[in-house]
């Protein structure tokens, strides 16, 4: 994404907060907590998190850092994202908390840290001119992840023309994943518009 693209993502949210509150799901951009939790519960068929390591990528106010607790125990939880407002809620909101840790950076561009589980809910969703973006970015969150990355995605068939957001062709997805990944899962129904890909590093489920 270009500068000027980065800068509209930042002033969407920022009207999003404006309108609905710091602090709620709506000015992350989602419709309601609903639609938050659908996509994290479909994340989550990514693995057993007990005693892993995660990095949350786009991860606003660390909502799912507050879902992973609810089903697993002694994971080590990194949350990065480029709005400052987010990662200073977020900070907020686990202070204290160990083996908890937000940072604000751009993950397009930044050395991404080596875990176990790298999840992205809701990032590779702005509109970019450059298609090779979304496969660049693939590439890259898959490649910082030991043993899967779990992300998902508007589809392009059932989700409306929108000035910032951009549905994806399911197919053509999962066409470069499994270029890239020996074990590729997909998942929708569980939301109108969306679908989640699990990316593995072995072929061998379990």
């Amino acid at each position: 994404m270009d500068l000027i693209e980065k800068a509209t993502v930042m002033h969407y949210h920022r009207h999003r907060i404006a309108e609905f509150q710091h602090g709620t799901v709506e000015s992350l951009g989602w419709r309601n907590a609903h639609s938050q939790q659908a996509r994290y519960r479909t994340l989550i068929k990514a693995g057993v998190l007990n005693g892993a390591s995660v990095l949350d990528v786009g991860c606003g106010y660390g909502d799912l850092k507050a879902f992973l607790d609810q089903h697993f125990s002694g994971f080590d939880y990194i949350g990065i994202d480029q709005m400052p407002e987010f990662i200073a809620e977020a900070r907020k909101r686990y202070e204290g908390i160990e083996r908890t840790t937000f940072y604000q950076t751009d993950f397009s561009t930044a050395a991404l840290l080596q875990v176990d589980y790298v999840f992205a809910s809701g990032v590779l969703g702005y509109r970019c001119k450059n298609n090779g973006f979304y496969t660049a970015m693939i590439g890259k969150l898959y490649n910082s992840a030991r043993i899967a990355l779990a992300f998902n995605m508007l589809d392009k068939s059932r989700f409306p023309q929108h000035d910032l957001l951009i549905g994806h062709d399911q197919e053509e997805i999962l066409t470069l994943c499994r270029v890239l990944s020996p074990r590729v899962e997909c998942f929708d129904g569980y939301l109108e518009d969306d679908f989640t890909v699990l990316m593995y590093r072995n072929s061998i489920s379990g």
